[in-house]
């Protein structure tokens, strides 16, 4: 995600923050300790309510972290690729592969809900019982808080709205009742785009009746719109190219260059003399070692270019898209990732034969829509 950077890992994935945390870290803190805790528990001073109120934030961060940390565990568990786990203002993303089964998407997709329900339970808990056993009020209110806080969380993300979890829940029973998983893709992401118009109505009515917490509904509204559009693309994409083998789609013979090179000379040698924006990379034994952008190439300062070699700045093969020429093209695709782009590498018995781009996809759908009007 754009606007993120990697603090760390969690259960082997990388892990990622984005800039809107700190804000979110902020709003939370300042609504409990300024807002919430003087109501709740008057009379204590101002400096208890702060460090009450940023203590119960980075509770709530931590219980969001653990919320997506359960997909990434269960993906992997259900061999699945993940890519990376992201925190961000609305909670947090995990970039993974396409489940292969439905009860594979099935377990991934409860599993964060099922974590947050668990933990919004035991909070709530243990505040109540904090506040029988002790009387101490402030801990008790932020625990039980805290447990409010992830009980509203597992619930709303049960929601059959696609990106939420509970529409990836549709998405694996549709799948499972219809063994298309396509078919399945395509109605769930209907559902999130009618429930986030929803949501967007929904938060403008309650902005117009004087709460402006409805904003926050409103961009989770249009959120939610955006990406069950994208993923409506996505899966009409996928139905397109249903049956079509990668050899149909890929571009061949493909300029390429030597992974040995330096920067400047494969600049010099490749790079000016080619069109595209990614060249693939070969060792010394003429086989695909990995895909470097001409942007990366760009960042490496004038000095080194010299020097550094140019697999040093480029993607290893093992990062990459990689198909057979005879593989389906649908399934293909579901190993691009934000790394490479919409790249596919086509290598066939360890050479490479091939490449499949975001242009030869676009024509290929193009030639499909020409001969299914001709056909009609």
């Amino acid at each position: 995600m754009n606007g993120s950077v990697r603090v760390g890992h969690v259960v082997g994935v990388p892990l990622r923050m984005h800039w809107s945390v700190p804000l979110l870290v902020g709003l939370f803190a300042y609504g409990l300790g300024h807002q919430g805790l003087p109501v709740w528990t008057p009379g204590r001073s101002d400096a208890v309510y702060a460090v009450a109120g940023v203590a119960g934030a980075a509770l709530l961060m931590g219980s969001l972290l653990l919320h997506e940390t359960a997909h990434a565990a269960t993906a992997r568990r259900k061999q699945i690729s993940v890519e990376d786990v992201t925190l961000w203002a609305l909670g947090g993303t995990t970039r993974m592969g396409r489940p292969q089964t439905a009860a594979a998407a099935f377990a991934v997709a409860v599993s964060g809900p099922l974590i947050s329900l668990v933990i919004g339970g035991v909070a709530l808990g243990a505040g109540i019982g904090l506040h029988e056993v002790s009387g101490w009020a402030v801990p008790s209110v932020v625990l039980a808080w805290l447990g409010w806080a992830n009980l509203f969380l597992g619930v709303f993300n049960l929601l059959p709205a696609v990106p939420l979890d509970g529409g990836r829940v549709v998405q694996a029973v549709l799948w499972w009742r219809t063994g298309d998983r396509d078919r399945a893709d395509l109605a769930a992401s209907r559902g999130g785009q009618i429930m986030g118009m929803l949501l967007v109505a929904a938060g403008w009515i309650s902005v117009l009746r004087g709460a402006p917490g409805g904003l926050w509904i409103v961009f989770i509204g249009l959120f939610v719109m955006i990406v069950a559009g994208a993923e409506r693309r996505r899966a009409a994409l996928h139905t397109g190219l249903r049956g079509i083998p990668v050899s149909e789609a890929m571009s061949s013979p493909v300029v390429s260059g030597a992974d040995w090179l330096t920067v400047q000379r494969f600049i010099d040698e490749v790079a000016v003399h080619s069109r595209h924006s990614a060249l693939p990379l070969l060792d010394f034994d003429g086989r695909p070692s990995g895909l470097v952008q001409i942007r990366r190439l760009a960042t490496v300062p004038g000095p080194e270019r010299e020097t550094v070699r140019v697999r040093e700045v480029a993607t290893p093969l093992s990062q990459c898209a990689v198909a057979a020429p005879d593989e389906l093209l649908s399934e293909a695709l579901d190993r691009v990732s934000m790394r490479t782009g919409a790249r596919i590498l086509v290598v066939d018995a360890g050479h490479l034969a091939g490449i499949v781009t975001g242009k030869d996809i676009a024509r290929l759908m193009r030639r499909n829509t020409l001969s299914g009007q001709q056909s009609g």
